[in-house]
Order: C-alpha cells, then sequence, then structure tokens
C-alpha cells in the first residue's frame, strides 16, 4: 500500500452542514411563504449552472425566487441561505490536528455555488488548515464527474494511489476509487478517525 501524502475532503456533510440542501430549501420555502413545488422546479434547473460558476448567486435568485415581487428582500433572502451553514466541531478538530502535523497535503474537493463557499471558507477559516480548493464553483466541474478528481490529482501532481477521498456519498467515492484513490465513506467524527488509521493516516493527539 501506497503511502499517503495527500487528502481530499468533502466539505458539506463533512466538515460542515451542507450549503444548500433539500432541508434548507424546504425551511425557506416556509418562512418565507414560497410555492415550494414551483421554487424546486426553479430550483432542479438552476442549479447545476449556479454550482459549477456559471451562474451567480443574484443570477441564481433571480430565476428562483425574484422573477416576481416578494413582501422581502434579496438581502434577507441571502442571510437565511447563508446562516444555513453551521460546522461540525469534532470534523474540524480532526482537519485542525493533521494540518498542525504538517504531514499531509490538506484540499477540499467539493461542489458549491462560488458565493456560498466563498462565504464559508471565510466564516469558518478553512484557508487556515486547506491548502487548495477544489470547488466545482472555480473549476467548472462537478462531483461525480471523472474531471475534477483528475483535476485535483493533476494540479497537486499526486498519484491516486497516495490520496484519500473523504465524502459522505457513496457515487462521489466510487468514482474516485475508479481511478485508484483510497476512500472514506464519511459517518461522523469518530469512524473518520479509525477509517483514516486504516489507511495509515497518523492523527497527532494534540
Amino acid at each position: 500500500m501506497a503511502k499517503v501524502t495527500t487528502l481530499f475532503w468533502d466539505v458539506g456533510g463533512v466538515i460542515l452542514t451542507n450549503g444548500w440542501d433539500g432541508g434548507s430549501r424546504k425551511l425557506a420555502a416556509a418562512q418565507f411563504n414560497l410555492d415550494w413545488e414551483d421554487f424546486e422546479n426553479r430550483h432542479d434547473l438552476c442549479f447545476p449552472a449556479f454550482e459549477s460558476g456559471q451562474a451567480t448567486l443574484d443570477q441564481y435568485l433571480d430565476r428562483t425566487i425574484f422573477y416576481r415581487p416578494r413582501a422581502f428582500s434579496r438581502e434577507q433572502f441571502k442571510e437565511f441561505m447563508l446562516t444555513q451553514s453551521q460546522p461540525y466541531p469534532e470534523s474540524l478538530a480532526v482537519v485542525e490536528q493533521l494540518a498542525r502535523s504538517g504531514k499531509y497535503l490538506l484540499a477540499t474537493l467539493n461542489n458549491e455555488p462560488r458565493e456560498l463557499n466563498q462565504y464559508r471558507i471565510d466564516q469558518f477559516g478553512l484557508r487556515r488548515d486547506f491548502v487548495a480548493f477544489f470547488s466545482s464553483c472555480y473549476l467548472g466541474a462537478r462531483k461525480p464527474d471523472e474531471a475534477i478528481y483528475r483535476l485535483a490529482l493533476g494540479v497537486t501532481q499526486r498519484a491516486p494511489e497516495e490520496c484519500v477521498f473523504i465524502d459522505d456519498r457513496a457515487l462521489n467515492l466510487e468514482c474516485a476509487r475508479r481511478l485508484g484513490m483510497g476512500t472514506i465513506h464519511f459517518q461522523n467524527a469518530a469512524q473518520l478517525r479509525e477509517e483514516l488509521s486504516r489507511h495509515g493516516v497518523v492523527i497527532p493527539d494534540n
């Protein structure tokens, strides 16, 4: 087994809550009195471009929410969207410990729209621990498409065998495994520590 030098991390569902998932959208529909079916249909049509960096947050909102007059402002809705992002402290502690060890290259490999991604990087201080952000909004490719994994490997100049990819979705992991990467199907921080150890990744105590 090749020595692991690089850890690629999903963000939503692993170290933070999801940025704008179905649960958050249902909360938005209830709070802002939206027609759920119409909102979700519009979201499904617009989100791929939003997530791959081809549409801005304002364009997404124009197409899903503010195509008609509303009793609330654009800024109120944006604020609601941003507050859906919350940390998973136990997972972030693992990231911090690994980053402080200096033994591994840590990078994100995630699907996220640009404005939400930037907010999450800034709000939760992710630049402290991650050296690169392979995000769909910057690369124009999304998991589980093979292109995003190949871009991450190419830019870091790492062989798949020396990388471990951590994600909470099985399909995303299947595609990484086909390229030869090690994978961890994230469930919780304790399980993550155990799986990292099985891959030979050493997490310092402090």
